[in-house]
C-alpha cells in the first residue's frame, strides 16, 4: 500500500525535514498588514520574524478551508505516480479549525484520506507525522497507522518557556494583569500542551537565558519517562547558545536531537526567545 503523509504548515518540521521524508505541506494562511501570504510556501521565516520584529500589529493566521483542503488531497493522491492513501496531521482541534477543514474535504475521497488530530502544535505534530513514516516503512496499512498514531498521541510531551507574555497578550491570549506582572517579575511561563489545549505549567523568575536550563530540568523531570528515539528542540529566533546548552543538556538522553525553527503559527503567538523541547513518552 502506497501512502502519503501530509500535514498544515503548523508542523514546523524545516524544508530539509520535509523533503527528507518526502512529506508534504498544505499552508495555512498568514497575513502581514494589509498583504495576505501562504506560510512557508510564499514568505520566509527570516521575512516573517523581520515583519514581527518592526510592526507593533502583530500578523493574523486563518485556517485554509475545505476547499483548498480538496485540491490539496486530490493532488497529492495523483503525486508520484499515485497513492492509495494520505494520512493528514492538523494541530490540535482545540486550536484551530484546520481539522474540521480537513475532515469535510476528506469525506469527498471514499475512506482513503485519514485525518489526525495531533491534539499538539509545532513538532508535536511532526513527531507524529515521523512515528507514522516509520510505520509506513514497516508496510503497515493506512487504517492500521492511523490508529496507532491516534493511540499514541496522548504521550508528546510538548512544551515551550516563552520570554515575554507581550505576543500572547496582543494575540488575546492573556489578561492585561497577567502580561503586567510577568513584565515586572520577569516571570518567565512555561506553556504544556494539555488535551490539545494550551496550558501554564509553571512559573519561573529571572532572566531568559538562565530560566532555559530550568525548564529543560523541569520538563524532564515531570516527563521522565523518555522514549529515546528522538527529541526536538523548536524555537523562535533565540541566541545560539541558549539552543547549545539545551542540545549539552539532552544530548544523553536521545538517540536524535533535531532542532527547527517554528514558524508563524508559533510565531504570532509567542514571539522571540521562545524555545522547547517536545519529544514521546514510552
Amino acid at each position: 500500500m502506497k501512502i502519503k503523509i501530509t500535514a498544515d504548515s503548523s508542523c514546523d518540521l524545516g524544508e530539509e525535514l520535509i523533503k527528507k521524508y518526502n512529506f508534504s505541506i498544505l499552508p495555512v494562511h498568514i497575513t502581514l498588514g494589509d498583504k495576505e501570504y501562504s506560510d512557508a510556501r510564499d514568505i520566509s521565516q527570516e521575512e516573517f520574524y523581520k515583519f514581527l520584529k518592526e510592526n507593533p500589529v502583530l500578523p493574523r493566521t486563518s485556517a485554509y478551508n475545505p476547499a483548498e483542503a480538496t485540491e490539496f488531497f486530490e493532488e497529492q493522491l495523483k503525486s508520484d505516480g499515485g497513492y492509495d492513501a494520505i494520512i493528514h496531521f492538523t494541530i490540535s482541534s482545540k486550536l484551530s479549525v484546520l481539522y474540521q477543514n480537513s475532515c469535510i474535504a476528506a469525506q469527498e475521497f471514499d475512506g482513503k484520506v485519514f485525518v489526525v488530530d495531533s491534539l499538539s502544535l509545532s513538532t508535536g505534530v511532526g513527531m507524529q507525522m515521523m512515528y507514522a513514516h516509520d510505520l509506513v516503512e514497516e508496510g503497515l496499512d493506512a487504517k492500521e497507522i492511523y490508529e496507532k498514531v491516534i493511540a499514541r498521541r496522548e504521550r508528546v510531551q510538548a512544551s515551550f518557556v516563552i520570554d515575554k507574555l507581550t505576543y500572547l497578550h496582543k494575540g488575546g491570549r492573556c489578561s492585561g494583569v497577567a502580561k503586567i506582572s510577568a513584565s515586572i517579575l520577569k516571570i518567565k511561563p512555561i506553556i504544556v500542551l494539555r488535551d490539545g489545549e494550551m496550558k501554564v505549567a509553571s512559573k519561573l523568575m529571572g532572566n531568559f537565558d538562565k530560566m532555559v536550563t530550568k525548564y529543560v530540568k523541569y520538563i524532564l523531570t515531570t516527563y521522565p519517562d523518555i522514549d529515546k528515539k528522538r527529541c526536538f528542540i523548536t524555537h523562535t529566533p533565540v541566541d545560539s547558545g541558549v539552543v547549545d546548552s539545551i542540545r549539552e543538556m539532552i544530548k544523553d538522553k536521545f538517540d536524535e536531537v533535531i532542532e527547527t525553527e517554528a514558524g508563524c503559527t508559533v510565531g504570532t503567538h509567542c514571539g522571540p526567545n521562545t524555545i522547547g523541547i517536545l519529544y514521546y513518552q514510552k
